[in-house]
């Protein structure tokens, strides 16, 4: 599995499947990474996690179809709305389902966005879990209740703080994990995170903007 970090929480995500096809994923494409993402070619999946724009552009993934006509869309039922009334053909997961698309495993884990403030109504979202080994939470820290192997961690944003997703780290207990929903990190957001995780076993790997990493 290659990872390549265009942006935040925007990822593009090369694989092989069980019979050997090479599969292409797009993860939350949002406002941070438009000019980068729009350009992306041979795309085969996107994922997206819930409606907020950092993590989901309408216009820019109308202009990605463009180049990309076979590309098979998945989201929750927030995002999944927008996309009807767009036109745009899509399908909505829900906590538990699971769906084997060309020849990729994703199950949908979690329902609901980590709380923003309490005077606000919850916005749904759903976190992937992908073909049993990358977890993708979204903004949200859902404990998938099984063994992961790889976690892309969110360690910045108005919903959370860094010791709470150094403790969800440590819950789920990655063999490795690297930092997403960074564009508005402070200094401390990789920092820590290396220091705690790696003295309990777990490797993370500080993955930058622009920068990629390959799993086995």
């Amino acid at each position: 599995m290659h990872i390549h970090k265009i942006s935040h929480c925007c990822l593009v995500i090369d694989l092989k499947t069980k019979d050997g096809h090479s599969r292409r994923i797009l993860i939350d494409p949002g406002f941070y990474s438009v000019e980068k993402h729009s350009k992306v070619n041979k795309i085969d999946i996107v994922l997206i996690t819930h409606e907020h724009a950092d993590h989901f552009h309408v216009e820019s993934l109308k202009e990605l179809l463009k180049n990309n006509s076979n590309v098979e869309i998945i989201t929750d039922k927030g995002v999944g709305a927008i996309l009807a009334k767009e036109g745009v053909t899509h399908h909505v997961m829900e906590h538990g389902n699971v769906i084997d698309t060309k020849g990729v495993r994703i199950e949908a884990l979690g329902k609901d966005h980590a709380v923003l403030h309490s005077s606000l109504p919850l916005m749904s979202n759903i976190g992937f879990l992908i073909q049993n080994s990358l977890f993708f939470p979204g903004d949200a820290f859902t404990n998938p209740l099984k063994e992961i192997d790889i976690l892309a961690l969110p360690v910045a944003g108005p919903w959370m703080k860094i010791s709470e997703a150094i403790d969800f780290a440590l819950q789920l207990k990655p063999k490795k994990a690297f930092p997403v929903h960074d564009a508005v990190r402070i200094p401390t957001a990789h920092l820590l995170p290396e220091k705690i995780l790696v003295a309990n076993g777990i490797e993370f790997i500080k993955l930058e903007e622009g920068g990629s990493i390959d799993f086995n």
